[in-house]
């Protein structure tokens, strides 16, 4: 009973009328943006972040929470009509989504779509709910030690789980741990980096790099990467599924849930990782696996519900731990401590209304996403329409006022553009910005944690073994870490293996012939 006291206090501060208005624009503009080609949620919240310092804490999340989930849905629009994902985590939606269009069956598609997203993200809610306090209370046992493991962990789980070059997510979290001791040292007061700066002194604020990598630079990004215009769409019909199609889908819907839910909670997961494997999981079991990419409702329920359970679920190392799990949630972490709001495992007991409200939105953002995802969907393919010569102006000039405003600083402004600029770069030769920024945002509680164990071991690093959760952790990051170089020797060996065969049984061939 004691442990149900705080989560219906946490309905009533939800069903307060403003925290209900800022639910509702959140999932509204997280589904714009899920529509809007290339922006994305990390883009869109921080840009947003300057908006947040005028509402209360509990509020500003409410609000950002709703755009990362209600973005999974929106991305679903444009795969299914126009065979254009609008969100990463929609790419494998398109396959089967946009072939059921092709058939007449787009509001099959839409509804199978927004009933696996639903009940994906409310049992992944649920899970939050009861899971996220066992995780905060075993999280008390961490000390120094136990955190700089942690974060060591995290930091190359995004690099090496994420897709894409792992050498090239490692670089950019290098450049993320620099850019973190960029200002004065904590424990000695020397400058470092700041070559004579005053403005440096007091290091590198994170919302000119978040508004520069993900607002400024996907901007330019996108204009240079035009997309192709849209199609006329298929008209939405049929909206709820037949019989048939909920008895093929129940089973992908069912286990997506489960999937995409642990697949949330591990660093470098989320919800474009949790699609993918849903997808590669239906194709595996089903029984006819060539329907697949001609009309499959698995290949569109399946992914649908694990993206919007692991976004979902990607708040317990967050609000728990202290750990984001991907780049929008180093923007979480981010927007948090603007509010003066530490994540980890005393918020569960420091700010019970913050971590309640905040997870029992999601409850209603959910219920307000099914209500309005179909007939929302005219509007959001007109606004498809507008050029991307009118609309990238227009954001930009929202993010480096939103830039301005923040300290009413041209260096903040300076910043933004700097970024803007290294964000488009990394983007234009295959450098992702998510690894930069979550190394920045763990890089001084990693520094910070690391330097006190020494202290505390006499500078011994084998003081880290001597406790039993940070040596179980670094145990995990030195199995992640040479797990790649073990199977890339295997799968050699085993190219030598087979090459050598070939030419044994070509030898024998010829001996053969000539016999």
């Amino acid at each position: 009973m004691d442990f149900l006291n705080p989560v219906i206090n946490g309905f009533s501060v939800v069903l307060e009328p403003m925290n209900l208005l800022y639910c509702l624009i959140g999932v509204v503009i997280g589904m714009l943006i899920g529509v809007l080609p290339g922006l994305g949620p990390a883009a869109t919240i921080a840009i947003l972040l300057p908006l947040t310092y005028s509402v209360e804490p509990v509020t500003a999340i409410i609000m950002l929470a709703g755009i990362f989930y209600g973005a999974q849905y929106g991305g679903t629009i444009t795969s299914v009509l126009l065979r254009l994902p609008g969100e990463a985590s929609s790419v494998v939606t398109v396959f089967d989504g946009y072939q059921m269009a092709r058939q007449g069956k787009a509001g099959t598609a839409l509804g199978l779509a927004a009933i696996g997203s639903f009940i994906g993200g409310t049992a992944a809610i649920i899970g939050l709910t009861f899971l996220a306090p066992v995780v905060a209370g075993f999280a008390l046992d961490f000390g120094p030690a136990e955190y700089s493991a942690l974060a060591m962990l995290g930091i190359l789980l995004v690099a090496t789980i994420s897709g894409g070059s792992k050498a090239k997510a490692l670089i950019a979290a290098a450049v993320g741990l620099l850019l973190a001791t960029v200002g004065r040292d904590v424990f000695t007061g020397e400058s470092r980096f700041t070559f004579g700066s005053l403005q440096l002194a007091d290091g590198i604020d994170f919302v000119p790099i978040a508004m520069g990598l993900f607002g400024l630079g996907e901007i330019l990004y996108n204009l240079e990467e035009r997309h192709r215009a849209a199609k006329a769409p298929s008209k939405v019909s049929n909206v709820w599924p037949s019989r048939s199609d909920l008895k093929h889908a129940s089973g992908a819907i069912t286990r997506g849930s489960v999937l995409g839910f642990f697949l949330g909670i591990l660093p470098g997961g989320g919800a474009t990782i949790a699609s993918m494997a849903s997808y590669a999981m239906e194709k595996k079991r089903a029984k006819q696996p060539e329907r697949f990419g001609k009309g499959a409702p698995e290949g569109v329920a399946g992914p649908e519900t694990a993206n919007n359970a692991a976004a979902t679920s990607s708040f317990i190392p967050l609000l728990t731990l202290g750990i984001p799990a991907n780049a929008t949630m180093a923007l979480m972490f981010g927007a948090l401590l603007i509010q003066g709001v530490t994540p980890g495992p005393q918020l569960v007991e420091q700010n019970p209304d913050l971590f309640w409200g905040v997870v029992n939105s999601m409850y209603i953002g959910n219920i307000l996403l099914l209500i309005m995802s179909l007939p929302l969907v005219g509007i959001f393919v007109r606004i498809l329409r507008v050029r991307a010569a009118i609309l990238a102006p227009i954001t930009a000039l929202i993010t480096l006022l939103g830039a301005c405003t923040i300290n009413n600083s041209m260096f903040d402004v300076t910043l933004v553009v700097f970024f803007g600029v290294l964000g488009y770069l990394m983007k234009k030769f295959g450098f992702e910005p998510g690894p930069l920024v979550l190394a920045f945002v763990l890089g001084e509680l990693l520094e910070s944690s690391l330097r006190r164990s020494l202290l505390v071991f006499g500078g011994d690093p084998a003081g880290f073994f001597t406790r039993p959760i940070s040596a179980t952790l670094l145990a995990v990051f030195v199995l992640v870490a040479v797990l790649p170089g073990i199977r890339s020797m295997l799968a050699r060996r085993k190219g030598t293996t087979a090459a050598a065969a070939a030419a044994g049984n070509s030898t024998n061939q010829n001996i053969k012939e000539k016999v």
